[in-house]
């Protein structure tokens, strides 16, 4: 395989000492300084936000992931006051309750960035949401049942708006 001769700079190349008794090679003049203004780089494009009804969706996740911190949190104290059947029952419940907070905010936040991935999983949710509502409403537990249904529906409806499906749609790909 044949090499390349390399350019002359007529710059030393660095780390190499100048042989002695040659003279340096001569610095071109630096060009001259244009007295107009330079121009500034045009703005970054902005960044499209997703529509409204997916934000209003992300703010549903996250007001679902906090009512999990909640429930994480009453599981912790029901544990720790005994009131659990066992005491490793009761920690287990506690770290799966904190686990889906946690995925609930990461689903709010990828559907906040209008990622596609998300709303499978998101509508899925939300359906398993309803159905523990209508549970705890079979149970008297209204307090609990009935902001469970509001807001698994009120996602549910942000997730289907045709704004909200045209942002989330990927694009075709092409063969």
């Amino acid at each position: 395989m044949a090499t390349r001769p390399a350019k002359a700079t007529g710059k030393p190349r660095p780390g190499r000492a100048q042989a002695p008794g040659k003279p340096a090679p001569a610095k071109a003049p630096a060009p001259a300084k244009a007295s107009t203004p330079a121009k500034a780089p045009p703005p970054a494009p902005a960044v499209a936000q997703p529509p409204r009804a997916l934000r209003l969706a992300a703010a549903a996740l996250a007001v679902e992931a906090v009512g999990m911190c909640v429930a994480a949190g009453f599981s912790a104290v029901s544990t720790a006051d005994g009131q659990s059947y066992q005491r490793a029952s009761g920690v287990a419940l506690t770290l799966i309750a904190v686990g889906t907070a946690v995925g609930f905010a990461l689903f709010a936040r990828g559907v906040a960035k209008a990622r596609p991935w998300t709303r499978t999983p998101v509508v899925m949710i939300q359906l398993a949401i309803g159905a523990w509502g209508i549970y705890l409403l079979k149970d008297h537990r209204p307090e609990w049942g009935v902001p469970m249904l509001l807001v698994a529906a009120g996602c549910l409806a942000a997730l289907f708006t045709p704004a909200s499906l045209r942002a989330l749609n990927r694009p075709p790909m092409r063969p």
